[in-house]
């Protein structure tokens, strides 16, 4: 779907922003780009949609170098959602979520029913919401109009830079399990910039690990958690921590009464419960010989997530 061959940006002042990058992005993947500060990954959004231009370097989209493309009709057929949301205040909600339509010239009754049907799809009702301003909207419901806007044409790409950082953390897991229904749902390609490993561990198909302009790991969550390429990218997500132990009794699940399972000890360390759920989709958790409940791989990520934050912070 999008394809970085060689890649580099450097700015007049010598800074290399990104430096030789190959990444392919596949058809409908929600692909996570993180980093520390100043690692290049927002460069690398804003080159797939030319708001910033490689310096060497292809970039291709359904096989074809950007380059080649209108760049009016690139930009309108890729969504973009900032950190910064800007809506126009001055605007409806509904004229907001309309631009793009409209310069694509749909028909009023087409914008009219797409603007409701994206209301409905970010939770907000039509009746009430498509006649406010942007001041009237929590800082959650500007960003889910923000999204909506984003969906408006229909796009098969949508690049998203930090676009829940400057929310509350109540209205940002909020947004990101928003975000995790709506990639289930919308055949999309999301290209999405955090700085915030657990975020990127919960929403990503598949992770771009980056430092200073290069990619030092693109995988699934588990394929990172359990092999970490480099020593910066195990400090960066706390693998080094695999030897910890774990409470698993605090996180297990009910059982369920499935057939027989691999079975683990409450007390295993955590790269034990690492090792066999990279052989087994979930376990038994076994205390004094006693089944007491199980565990599956997406438990034991969020775990890891949720420990990750303040790794996260100190490199950024």
């Amino acid at each position: 779907m999008i394809k970085f061959d060689r890649v580099s940006k450097l700015y007049d002042d010598r800074t290399k922003a990104v430096d030789q990058l190959d990444l392919h992005i596949q058809d409908n993947e929600f692909f996570v780009l993180i980093g520390p500060s100043g690692c290049g990954k927002t460069t690398t959004l804003k080159m797939i949609n030319r708001l910033i231009d490689a310096s060497d370097g292809t970039i291709l989209i359904e096989d074809k170098k950007i380059t080649d493309y209108d760049i009016h009709e690139l930009r309108w057929n890729i969504g973009y959602v900032l950190q910064q949301i800007a809506l126009f205040p001055h605007m409806t909600i509904a004229e907001n979520i309309a631009i793009v339509p409209e310069l694509k010239k749909w028909s009023r009754k087409k914008v009219h029913d797409r603007v409701d049907e994206l209301l409905d799809m970010v939770g907000l009702d039509p009746a009430v919401y498509r006649d406010r301003k942007p001041g009237e909207l929590s800082g959650g419901q500007q960003q889910r109009i923000g999204v909506a806007r984003a969906l408006a044409a229909d796009p098969r790409i949508i690049l998203m830079d930090e676009p829940f950082s400057a929310l509350d953390p109540i209205s940002r897991e909020k947004l990101q399990n928003d975000m995790l229904h709506l990639k289930r749902t919308i055949n999309k390609t999301i290209v999405f910039v955090t700085h915030d490993i657990r975020e990127a561990f919960k929403l990503g198909d598949r992770i771009c690990i980056m430092k200073e302009g290069r990619a030092l790991q693109v995988g699934t969550p588990d394929e990172i958690l359990q092999g970490p390429a480099t020593p910066f990218v195990r400090e960066f997500v706390g693998a080094h921590k695999q030897e910890e132990g774990i409470d698993l009794e605090a996180i297990i699940l009910p059982l369920d009464g499935s057939g027989a399972l691999h079975c683990i000890p409450a007390d295993a360390s955590l790269s034990e419960v690492l090792d066999i759920l990279s052989k087994h989709e979930r376990v038994l958790v076994e205390k004094a010989g006693i089944p007491i409940g199980q565990i599956d791989r997406r438990t034991i990520i969020e775990y890891m997530a949720s420990h990750m934050d303040e790794r996260g912070r100190e490199n950024e």
